[in-house]
Parts: C-alpha cells; structure tokens; sequence
C-alpha cells in the first residue's frame, strides 16, 4: 500500500472518530438534517451565558473561553449545541439535566438564565462557522419564511453550532434558528 494510502486511509479514521466524539455529549435537541427546513418546538432549558459588544464572529474565541472557565470552575458537563447570537455577541451554553440541581449562579462574566420552551424556523447546514456561511443560511432560511407566511417571525435568528474546534470544517454542522409564532398562536 502506497504512503497516500496510507494517509488517506489514517486521516479518514481520524475524521471519522473525532465526528463520532464530536456526537458524544449531551444533546439538548434534536439536529435539524442538512440542507433540510422545518418548524420545531425547542424544549425549556437553562443556559449560561457570555456576551460582550460588536459582532460574534469577532468575539467567539472570548465568549467560549469565559464560558469554559465557568463550566470547568463548576464541574459542569459538556453539552451540544453552543448558541451563537451575532450582534451583539453573545453566546449560550446549554445546561444538561445532570448540572441542573447545582443552583449555578451569574458568576465570572456568565449570566445563568432559564429559558422556556419556544418554537423556532430551523435550517440545517454543513460547514465552517463563518460568517460567510451563516449570512447566507440565514438569507436561506428567511427565503423559506418568505414562502411559508403562515409563520410569524417572532424573534432575531442565531446559530446553534454542534461540533468542537477539532472538526475539520467541510464536516461540521450548524443550523440557524429565527423564533416564531404559530399560525394558533397569533
């Protein structure tokens, strides 16, 4: 077998095993199919939260750090998805149903908020978290709204991020969330 096979071969198994770990965590809900649309009930949560001033994607590296100290501080598990609101910066972390009775509190830059159950537009995608990419899943997302009226916007859209800074770019997945109203409820 060739040296590119070789390599070849090695990095799929590497690729492949840290998609698998990347799955391993909590999942505070369902993962919306790449490419697909779909109207979905999020269930209530706690999350914690950092927010700083300007935009996301200038400020991720920050937000992520500050909530990492305060999960590693308080022996709070790794949950999947990471919630990121573009302007201003902010970013959520969900909470898992084992951290939950540890009566957490706003400490260190992270706000502990609880969350009730919402209804939002989803639309899944594969790849990196840039800008780029989440400008124009929401600019799909807001098209799809467009021709489904019956939904009402209800709220500024966000990202829900599921992979860890490990996961080579083509092979991670996010989705974009805009709130809204049922056609019931307005």
């Amino acid at each position: 077998m060739s040296v590119f096979r070789r390599t070849i071969i090695g990095l799929g198994a590497i690729l492949v095993t840290a998609a698998q770990y990347g799955c391993s965590y909590q999942r505070s809900f369902d993962k919306t199919a790449v490419g697909a649309f779909e109207v979905k009930s999020l269930p209530a949560a706690v999350v914690l939260v950092a927010a700083g001033s300007g935009d996301y994607f200038d400020n991720a590296n920050g937000l992520f750090m500050t909530l990492f100290r305060y999960i590693d501080r308080h022996d709070v598990a790794m949950t999947v998805p990471v919630e990121g609101h573009h302007a201003p910066a902010q970013m959520n972390f969900y909470v898992g149903s084992r951290d939950q009775g540890k009566g957490l509190t706003d400490a260190e830059g992270v706000e502990v908020r609880k969350l009730p159950e919402r209804t939002v537009a989803s639309h899944g995608v594969r790849g990196s978290y840039t800008r780029e990419n989440y400008l124009a899943a929401i600019a799909r997302l807001r098209g799809w709204l467009n021709e489904h009226p019956a939904y009402g916007v209800a709220g500024e859209p966000y990202a829900v991020y599921w992979n860890g800074p490990y996961v080579p770019g083509f092979m991670k997945r996010f989705e974009v969330h805009v709130p809204v109203s049922l056609p019931a409820q307005r």
